[in-house]
């Protein structure tokens, strides 16, 4: 069973594992500096549907069926499903998920979803709830810009503080049965607003979150920024980076030497024109399946605190002019010398 530890953390006295991983990715995902690590991508980014929602459902159903070939497993060993998106109702979770048959839980957590459903997939799995669980998030650029922004059609112009939706699902079976990766402990965050409002510059949204939930991780459980090989966000990008860094360092905490951040990682900022990095909801879920987990699983990273960030607005809110509010959850990783290699295909 887990026990808490200090004011938002649980440490596993019996930690679970992530028994395997699998990422989908876009075309432009495919072109940047991770392009080879994901499993597969799609030229066209419509993955041979009608409709961006329709793609990315696909993805996420894509990407489920990756990791469970990889572990040899079959949906029906999965107790339950955690997933989410950015659109209304999770739309594409509901129709990406809708043929594997797997008991669903749908999530909101916006870019921090595959936080939330990692943390909520390996807190089942320590407390006896079922022997594995798949937890899946995907974003999609196109219907993503529908959402919050305009239609691509439209063509409008992004500010430079502006970051690129990330197209793409990452999937990941968390289980009982031991792997080079376990889910070691979680530090679940709260709701931090510093009354920003502009949807454009969510970096500086999700940042006070971010670092919430760091400097209560590392105080809950005891640590140093250097007790991590590296301290790794979700999607804060360029602009939120470098606010990070200075709401750290007003709490004498140094986090220039290990921190990473996916939206910084996924795309080459130089050639690829995103302007403040990657976002969304596939944007830390693509880069861990692919980029982080390996190093985990080799040994070459040894424990990291992983903290997908999410900016929790909606059309409505945004229309209403309500500032947007941001969350991070922390999930510790480390190496398992001793676990079971993923199976590749």
């Amino acid at each position: 069973m887990q026990r808490t530890k200090g004011a938002q953390s649980i440490v596993f006295a019996e930690a679970p594992y992530i028994m395997s991983s699998a990422s989908v990715v876009g075309k432009k995902e495919s072109e940047g500096p991770l392009g080879e690590l994901f499993d597969t991508f799609d030229e066209t980014n419509l993955f041979g549907e009608e409709t961006w929602e329709l793609a990315e459902g696909v993805m996420q159903r894509e990407a489920c069926v990756r990791a469970l070939h990889k572990a040899n497993v079959t949906p029906e060993q999965v107790r339950y499903l955690f997933g989410g998106d950015l659109l209304r109702q999770g739309i594409a979770t509901s129709m990406g998920a809708e043929s594997l048959q797997i008991p669903l839980f749908g999530l909101f957590g916006a870019c921090s979803t595959s936080g939330e459903a990692l943390a909520l997939a390996a807190m089942c799995v320590a407390a006896g709830y079922g022997e594995r669980m798949l937890a899946v998030t995907s974003s999609h650029f196109g219907t993503a810009e529908k959402e919050f922004r305009f239609p691509l059609s439209y063509a409008n112009q992004r500010p430079l503080s502006a970051q690129w939706t990330v197209t793409g699902s990452g999937a990941f079976l968390v289980g009982n049965k031991k792997s080079n990766v376990k889910i070691a402990g979680l530090t679940i965050g709260k709701i931090v607003d510093y009354g920003l409002k502009d949807s454009q510059n969510m970096g500086a949204c999700m940042a006070p979150a971010a670092a919430d939930t760091i400097a209560v991780n590392l105080k809950d459980m005891g640590r140093s920024p250097e007790d991590y090989d590296r301290i790794i966000t979700g999607d804060l990008g360029y602009v939120g980076q470098s606010i990070l860094l200075d709401l750290m360092r007003k709490r004498k905490i140094d986090l220039t030497q290990n921190h990473m951040d996916c939206g910084m990682t996924i795309f080459n900022q130089q050639t690829q024109d995103t302007h403040s990095g990657g976002s969304g909801c596939g944007c830390a879920a693509t880069t861990l399946a692919a980029y982080i987990l390996p190093k985990l699983r080799t040994g070459e990273w040894k424990r990291v605190l992983f903290v997908p960030t999410g900016a929790l607005m909606s059309t409505v809110s945004y229309n209403e002019g309500e500032s947007v509010p941001g969350i991070a959850h922390g999930i510790v990783l480390e190496h398992e010398p001793s676990g079971k290699k993923q199976e590749v295909e």
